[in-house]
């Protein structure tokens, strides 16, 4: 079975035109408000609006159910019967839309249901609105609250897409629903930090315009989205950004928290500045704001990362035997590693870390004591160093300690069965997820994902199926992560059709894909050869509207065409790729090559490497192309390999002189050995035979002239040898003579 089921996307609004509100409104409030207010270029006049009729004035009969449906769809939403509701707006799909109260109520009510039924069915009303142009009837709470419920369930995209509508047709959103979206974007990979940068300052730009302050006393940006933000700066590295914005808080009357500077910890560990770590628990201690354990993690999560499983031990056990000078501890294995330069940032940032030998470390205010997070961390270091029997004693003496706080969790059971996945010591794994039923620790969807994936890599895809319903059977519905990791174990047993079962089971089941789910799928029909059902997978993740479709994309789906040496569909995708705003890099270009060998079509790699002569800068006069816009190419061993190899098997020595010159330029070695064999089973005899015409002779004078200079980089006995040649002179000598 080849047939992929119809995808289930959650249609975000148009993102080349703005909502087609009949208003230009900017709401200001996240609760029931009945207020809106009208934009104008001046200033703002609160006036009322459609939505604000007293509801208890629409019932007009005793018996609710008789009165008209508007009526009786409010009824029901001020009951909270939200399901009723719904299927009584359903039945009625046929008849005018209601009013813009009870839509605008029934989608927040549905948005703060917050399961995957209930926003399915608030965004299909946001689908039909706008199919029907009338979205102006819903008001910003509604659809603020679908944003934040739409990014806590995972469809980050589609929320962004909601909050950037909205602020292209006037509405302004409550910040509790703007910076949760910011918030998300800023955890997820890709470009999602990069996203959430953008969609902050969309809204705070959006907010300096606006005079009166009191009407967007409800969007301004919090604390909590200055440090949403500022975690997309610490993902990206960004410490000048970081700064920016940091030194920016004041200017909405925020100030940094706890949080703010555990998240310039991670900017600290991005950027490689182990040294400062300790500068800025000082920091925290001498603004005095009161500490939190997910200080004291971040730093231990911190030196985890920078390997240092030392100073990471150092803090856990300071903690343990209760002491408070725990920066004059860090001071002390830090002195050695205190780093001056590149601190212009974060000297603003810590400015106590400047002058740090003049000033005493602060004590804590308090004695903290370590809990399982923390133990966790540190468990995670000794995992990934491998040293898994330091691991298990540490699970061990967790279970007898005595506080309640520091015995092990579901997190930590499942970071060492990560670690014997890791090893491939499947039973263990197996029996640590059994000790975890018999004490009542209760395995999580994580802890199943991880026997998941260690199953699938050693192939036994059958016991992954069974996790699988055992998951079921334990009430722990498979995520998108559960069927991902089996999809690609079917890849791995050579199984596309299992690959798409599971594809398909996970929409069946409302699992909405991700990029991971498509690319996927798509592996398993190119390395069994089925580009066209690639193609065919590519296209709906395209239309997609949850999905960021990425250069990985592109080329997985020129490599599924160039494996069966299809070489036109291949530059047909390569084309598609650049009308969408992607340029070919040494992958997409390495696929062709590999397929145009395939195919054995020279002339096509003639083609081709003209087009990589001009992004390496070695085109002449207007063949170069920096000034178009297209990103310089850093060709790689394998690329140039590929087309010498084709050239010097189609007799093109010129051509094959020149990219092994590139190759050279690049650092690159040739591989004479390989070239010279080519040449001598293929080539030895060219150009010998005493029966040619003159005329065929003269013809072929530039093509023996290029072998020679080819011959002559070989070793070969040529007819240069005894004097010295340079490539371009004998290219210059052949354009002479044509």
């Amino acid at each position: 079975m080849t047939t992929l089921l119809p995808p289930t996307p959650l249609s975000p609004p148009s993102s080349t035109s703005p909502f087609p509100f009949t208003q230009n409104l900017i709401f200001n409030s996240f609760s029931s408000s009945t207020l809106t207010c009208k934009a104008t270029n001046s200033s703002f006049q609160p006036h009322p609006t459609s939505n604000s009729s007293n509801p208890t004035s629409l019932i007009t009969s005793k018996n609710p159910f008789s009165a008209s449906p508007d009526n009786t769809l409010l009824t029901l939403l001020q009951q909270r019967k939200t399901d009723e509701a719904w299927l009584y707006y359903t039945k009625n799909l046929d008849q005018q839309l209601p009013n813009p109260t009870c839509l605008s109520r029934l989608v927040s009510q549905l948005s703060y249901q917050n399961s995957t039924i209930s926003l399915r069915r608030a965004q299909s009303i946001i689908q039909r609105l706008r199919h029907e142009r009338q979205l102006h009837r819903l008001d910003a709470n509604s659809l603020g609250l679908l944003a934040s419920a739409a990014a806590k369930g995972g469809h980050v995209l589609y929320a962004a897409s909601i909050i950037k509508s909205m602020l292209k047709s006037g509405y302004l959103p409550h910040v509790k629903a703007w910076s949760s979206v910011v918030s998300r974007l800023a955890s997820c990979g890709d470009d999602g930090p990069i996203e959430s940068l953008g969609l902050f300052r969309a809204v705070t730009k959006r907010i300096r315009r606006l005079s009166n302050l009191d009407l967007v006393k409800h969007s301004r940006p919090d604390t909590a989205a200055y440090n949403a933000v500022l975690n997309a700066c610490a993902n990206l590295g960004d410490k000048n950004r970081f700064l920016e914005l940091f030194n920016e808080m004041s200017e909405f009357d925020c100030e940094p928290d706890v949080l703010s500077y555990n998240v310039m910890i991670k900017l600290c560990a991005r950027g490689d500045r182990k040294d400062l770590l300790v500068f800025v628990l000082e920091r925290i201690l001498e603004k005095g704001i009161p500490l939190c354990m997910s200080t004291f993690q971040s730093l231990v999560a911190a030196y985890v990362g920078f390997g240092d499983l030392v100073t990471a031990e150092k803090v856990v056990q300071a903690m343990r035997e209760g002491r408070r000078d725990l920066c004059k501890m860090l001071r002390e294995g830090n002195v050695e590693e205190v780093c001056l330069n590149d601190s212009d940032v974060f000297d603003k940032l810590l400015p106590n870390s400047v002058n740090w030998r003049d000033n005493e470390p602060p004590e804590l205010s308090r004695v903290f004591e370590p809990n399982s997070r923390m133990y966790t961390t540190l468990m995670k270091g000794y995992m990934n160093a491998g040293r898994v029997t330091d691991m298990v004693r540490m699970l061990e003496a967790m279970r007898h300690l005595g506080d309640s706080e520091s015995h092990p969790d579901h997190v930590t059971y499942t970071t060492v069965i990560s670690a014997f996945v890791k090893q491939g010591l499947m039973d263990r794994a197996r029996e640590v997820l059994a000790e975890m039923v018999r004490i009542g620790v209760s395995a999580n969807r994580v802890t199943y994902n991880v026997l998941i994936k260690g199953y699938c890599q050693q192939l036994h895809i059958d016991r992954a199926e069974e996790l699988i319903k055992e998951m079921i059977d334990t009430g722990i519905e498979p995520d998108v992560v559960s069927y991902n990791t089996i999809i690609d174990g079917c890849i791995l047993v050579d199984d596309s059709a299992g690959a798409l079962s599971y594809f398909n089971e996970m929409r069946a089941r409302g699992i909405a894909p991700t990029k991971v789910s498509y690319t996927t799928l798509m592996k398993a029909f190119a390395s069994s050869g089925q580009a066209k059902l690639a193609n065919k997978v590519f296209d709906e993740m395209l239309k997609d509207p949850r999905v960021k479709v990425d250069l990985v994309a592109w080329n997985m789906l020129v490599d599924a065409y160039s494996k069966l040496g299809k070489v036109e569909e291949a530059k047909s995708v390569i084309e598609r790729m650049k009308e969408n705003g992607f340029y070919p890099n040494v992958a997409t270009y390495g696929s062709l090559a590999n397929g145009i060998a395939l195919a054995r079509k020279p002339g096509e790699a003639l083609l081709l490497w003209n087009e990589i002569k001009q992004r390496c800068g070695m085109g002449n006069g207007e063949e170069s192309i920096p000034s178009t816009g297209v990103p310089p190419l850093e060709p790689d061993e394998g690329l140039l390999d590929t087309l010498a190899d084709i050239c010097v098997r189609a007799a093109f020595f010129r051509k094959a002189l020149e990219i092994v010159a590139c190759m050279e330029q690049h650092g690159i070695p040739p591989n004479k050995t390989k070239f010279t064999r080519i040449y001598v089973e293929m080539h030895s005899r060219m150009f010998t035979s005493k029966h040619a015409s003159r005329a065929r002779q003269d013809r072929r004078k530039e093509r023996k002239r290029a072998a020679e200079a080819f011959k002559f980089w070989l070793g070969l006995p040529n007819s240069y040898y005894g004097s010295e040649w340079r490539l371009d002179s004998v290219i210059d000598d052949e354009y002479k003579s044509e």
